[in-house]
């Protein structure tokens, strides 16, 4: 996404990831002004609310200059960086001051193809306007005729005013704050107007220009504010990953009643299948640990009991059930909780199981998650257990019908086969949405999962 401010500078527009996201935090700057910069270099790391991501510039030149701060939160389709493209390929296709000085109702057209981010694609912001034809009007000549009406106090011929000049970002601005393009001088380069200048004339101004600065609304006292010990306390802004994740369980929470079920089973024979299968040539070099085997098992579960991976449609009123298991895994990582999902999980082998669990919490612990591995889950796990947590009553993620909470494995005094002897224990929890599984059905399934970790045998005559 790009915009050309001179024949030979190129600006780079924070693109759209595809998610439908609206702005990102710059994390990172890897590049500074008169550094060299080739196609595909990445420049910068951003953070949107659903992973951390590279950009990549698509165009070779000299950066010229970073218009943001690392730290910044970021509008998709604001300009981040200008890099001068002198002696490139440029494109000056907005380079020509000149505009129509008849009616605008044309709306801009699209100037070609654009150098675009794979996988991004191209925002209706970035599309660049083609010189009009007919009569021209330079920039400058616009801007005075517009600064002549505003000094004559009126509003002057109609006819004769010639469309102000705005990006497609400004205008819907302008339109959202009810401000007139016509009426707002421009300070941008070529008489453009810009979104400080629609801000400024959105603002009230006082009656009368001789008086003093005053608040034009009586003066109110500020509620006060709640002072605190900035050596005793610290204020994170929630952003980024944390907001995305508070908004979706705040969501859920209030959205899906939930049900949650318990069980504690003993997991000693699963145990020690892990240890087998540590050893086994089929798995080397593969993540081989329990929860490779409570993935497996909730997956038979699923099987035997397909009606629990489903999801509720509020608009349509139904319930839509899935025919693919795409098996989320909640990820604690710096920035937050994730919970990328491992797609046609019902559809691989214990060894390509293993395999997308290794690189899903590799690429989790890397912060490297894509926002598309994060999307079309169905049913997820959380593995408190590593935290030496005993169970807990899991959120469900937005979107999916279950969510299976695993404890701690401990040695405990249990009952096998008439004696009380030391036995690997540990606790389910599965919490699932009330609108579309009841009671019966959710209880088959924990029941399976906890029968299969109890005779991991299961795998095999269920499966």
């Amino acid at each position: 996404m790009t915009t050309m401010t001179e024949a030979s500078v190129r600006e780079f527009k924070m693109p759209d990831v595809g998610e439908g996201l609206t702005e990102a935090e710059i994390l990172k700057w890897y590049v500074q002004p008169g550094d060299t910069v080739t196609d595909g270099q990445v420049v910068c790391e951003v953070e949107t609310a659903k992973a951390a991501v590279e950009l990549p510039i698509p165009y070779d030149g000299v950066v010229r200059s970073l218009h943001f701060p690392e730290g910044t939160t970021v509008d998709v389709g604001t300009a981040i960086i200008a890099v001068d493209v002198a002696g490139g390929a440029a494109e000056p296709v907005e380079a020509e001051p000149v505009v129509a000085a008849e009616a605008p109702a044309e709306e801009p057209k699209p100037a070609g193809r654009q150098p675009v981010l794979v996988g991004y694609g191209v925002a209706t912001s970035s599309t660049k306007r083609r010189p009009r034809k007919g009569p021209e009007v330079t920039v400058p000549a616009a801007a005075q005729a517009i600064q002549t009406e505003l000094n004559g106090h009126g509003r002057g011929t109609v006819a004769e005013k010639p469309r102000p000049l705005a990006k497609p970002p400004v205008r819907k601005l302008a339109k959202d704050l009810g401000v007139d393009l016509a009426t707002v001088v421009p300070s941008g380069p070529d008489g453009i107007i810009t979104r400080e200048d629609v801000h400024a004339a959105a603002t009230p101004k006082p009656a009368e220009p001789a008086a003093p600065a005053v608040t034009p609304a009586a003066p109110v006292t500020p509620a006060p504010v709640a002072s605190y010990d900035g050596t005793r306390e610290t204020r994170v802004p929630v952003k980024g990953v944390r907001k995305a994740t508070a908004s979706a369980m705040v969501g859920s929470a209030f959205t899906a009643p939930h049900v949650t079920e318990f069980v504690t089973v003993d997991v000693t024979r699963t145990m020690k299948l892990v240890e087998e299968l540590k050893q086994d040539k089929e798995m080397q070099g593969l993540r081989v640990n329990p929860l490779l085997l409570i993935a497996k098992a909730l997956l038979v579960a699923i099987k035997r009991n397909p009606d629990i991976n489903a999801s509720w449609d509020e608009t349509a009123q139904e319930i839509v059930l899935k025919h693919y298991v795409n098996l989320g895994i909640a990820a604690a990582t710096p920035r937050g909780l994730i919970v990328p999902n491992i797609k046609d999980a019902h559809a691989k082998t214990l060894p390509q199981l293993a395999e997308a669990l290794g690189e899903l919490v590799a690429t989790a612990r890397e912060g490297k998650t894509s926002p598309a591995a994060m999307q079309g889950g169905t049913v997820t796990i959380t593995n408190v257990g590593v935290f030496g947590v005993d169970t807990g009553t899991p959120i469900l993620n937005p979107g999916e019908s279950a969510i299976l909470a695993v404890g701690a494995i401990k040695l405990q005094p249990w009952v096998h086969k008439g004696k009380v002897k030391p036995r690997q224990v540990t606790t389910l929890a599965l919490s699932f949405d009330h609108r579309l599984v009841d009671g019966e059905l959710g209880s088959k399934v924990l029941a399976d999962v906890a029968a299969i970790l109890e005779q991991p045998k299961r795998l095999i005559t269920w499966a």
